[in-house]
């Protein structure tokens, strides 16, 4: 049985509940239009790659893409069930995915506990399946990660940051932390959004709170 639509922004979908999806990927751009440099590849030897969910990827995806040491980002769909999705079906939250960015990046030049001190002090990682006024499963907050040292890193980031939060009085973190999973490109309109149109939408609200995350000096 179908949950109704307020429902549907709350609550994962089961795979009986799930969209079908489609065998081919959706179409997307071929480059990034800031730093014109591939979105799906090849990455510099030595690269790294993490996914982080913040609510909507458009200002998230901002973030990044101006941060030294970051190779290329693109915005796209993880977490879910559906193969292949669009980003109408996404919204629908029948498809199970979170908006999230994903971020290449030379180790060499920044620490990834730099990456996760933005992460943590740009979007509110306590509200669950929602962001500010932006309500449903695709908002919620997430790190995928790629290796067990980044897992790790977040998990011990995250128990730091909970205590943080706590002592100014917020509710404990909500954030999802797993390996990651496959990761879809988001159509090409939604790449680099708020590069292409300035004046565009970004919700993104952190809590004020300052992130204890060890090595955050690469920020400096």
């Amino acid at each position: 049985m179908f949950f109704q639509a307020s429902e549907k922004k709350l609550r994962l979908p089961s795979p009986q509940e799930a969209l079908p999806g489609r065998q081919q990927p959706v179409p997307t751009a071929e480059k990034h239009f800031v730093n014109g440099r591939p979105l799906k590849g090849p990455y510099p030897e030595g690269a790294e790659q993490v996914l982080f969910g913040m609510g909507c990827f458009w200002g998230a995806e901002r973030l990044f893409w101006q941060m030294e040491g970051v190779w290329v980002t693109a915005v796209g769909y993880a977490g879910g069930l559906t193969p292949n999705p669009t980003y109408r079906e996404t919204t629908t939250g029948l498809t199970g995915h979170a908006e999230v960015v994903l971020v290449v990046y030379d180790p060499k030049v920044v620490s990834f506990a730099g990456l996760l001190k933005v992460f943590w002090e740009s979007h509110d990682p306590t509200q669950g399946m929602r962001q500010g006024n932006d309500v449903g499963t695709t908002y919620r907050s997430a790190i995928y990660t790629t290796t067990d040292t980044q897992r790790a890193e977040a998990e011990a980031s995250r128990d730091a940051y909970e205590k943080a939060l706590k002592g100014a009085g917020h509710e404990p973190v909500t954030t999802e932390i797993t390996p990651a999973p496959v990761f879809y490109f988001a159509e090409e309109e939604h790449q680099q959004y708020l590069a292409k149109n300035p004046g565009g939408y970004c919700g993104l609200q952190g809590t004020g709170v300052s992130c204890p995350t060890p090595g955050a000096s690469a920020l400096q």
